[in-house]
């Protein structure tokens, strides 16, 4: 053998013995999560509460980006075809990942299209009135009767979950109302303290505030209990058994994340969940904590996938 092949044997066994280079570790620069509503409502705030206190724990900044429209899809879609490394996230809610897949014939994404990080929290939601408008449940049903059709309510919008909600409420009364579109809590929020909306159906971050402020009185959670947090407001099932809406929030990243970052992203999301000023803050919007593993939101979002399409369809609402 000469010296020549020598050298480029013992070059080629230095190669292969030696230690691979190492992956640079997660996270590596600064994270997005994508919010698929307006700023200002129960999405943003809970994003950017956890954001903060991931940023502590990853030791890189954790950014909200808010991305509305097309009923959640404009964001949903973002970070589904964004780039599969762990940097760009979706803080998803109900509608874009429970009712959008089952009435959107051409949603441009699938639940197969994220990886779940942490579901973290489950919520109802809350109707507004006016403090010149009905008292209770009973004085709403009495008045819709009244003026079928004529009474207002804002919500997200056709096929959102603030709108599906509202719509079960109504078909458990027995009684109609109108429907207002908006594209956020906020803009909403402006047309009913100023006089032009008589309800409101939000999340109890957006809700707790009004009634906090002696703006407005929530008439009652689409709960089948009352909520710890308000004793003494009642749940629409007292008066329409069986109803039932509750939404949540949880964390995703696109498909075929990383396991690594997917870990990393769950640890962070999860112990922001446990920091004792977010979870008061949390537990005062009348939401749930939950926290968890990546394999118990997947089954999460299975089992609603299960659960709503039965009821959307008792509804008529057109099915995918």
């Amino acid at each position: 053998m000469s010296n020549v092949t020598r050298r480029a044997l013992g070059a080629s066994l230095s190669l292969l013995s030696a230690p691979a280079f190492a992956q640079p570790a997660f996270p590596a620069r600064n994270i997005t999560i994508i919010v698929p509503f307006a700023p200002g409502g129960s999405t943003d705030v809970l994003t950017r509460r956890m954001a903060e206190k991931m940023s502590q724990t990853l030791g890189r900044a954790v950014q909200a980006e808010n991305r509305p429209g097309a009923n959640t899809a404009i964001g949903g879609e973002a970070v589904a075809r964004a780039q599969p490394d762990g940097y760009t996230l979706l803080m998803s809610s109900g509608t874009t990942l429970t009712i959008n897949p089952i009435v959107q014939p051409n949603l441009p994404y699938k639940i197969e299209d994220f990886a779940p990080i942490t579901l973290c929290t489950t919520y109802p939601f809350a109707v507004i009135a006016r403090n010149d408008g009905p008292r209770d449940i009973p004085a709403l049903v009495a008045a819709a009767k009244v003026r079928p059709g004529q009474i207002t309510y804002g919500t997200n919008g056709p096929t959102t979950l603030t709108n599906v909600a509202m719509l079960m409420v109504l078909q458990g009364l027995g009684i109609t109302m109108q429907d207002v579109t908006y594209r956020g809590d906020a803009a909403a929020m402006n047309d009913f303290l100023a006089g032009n909306l008589d309800l409101l159906v939000v999340a109890g971050s957006t809700a707790m505030p009004v009634m906090q402020n002696g703006q407005g009185r929530i008439l009652g959670w689409t709960s089948l209990q009352r909520m710890p947090q308000t004793p003494d407001i009642p749940a629409f099932s007292e008066f329409a058994p069986g109803v039932e809406a509750l939404s949540w929030f949880g964390l995703l990243a696109p498909a075929r994340t990383p396991p690594a970052a997917v870990q990393a992203l769950n640890a962070a999301a999860v112990q922001s969940l446990t920091d004792p000023r977010i979870r008061q803050s949390i537990v005062g919007d009348v939401q749930n904590v939950i926290g968890g593993t990546p394999a118990e939101f997947a089954q999460f979002l299975q089992a609603q996938q299960m659960a709503w399409r039965p009821v959307l369809s008792r509804m008529a609402v057109p099915l995918n």
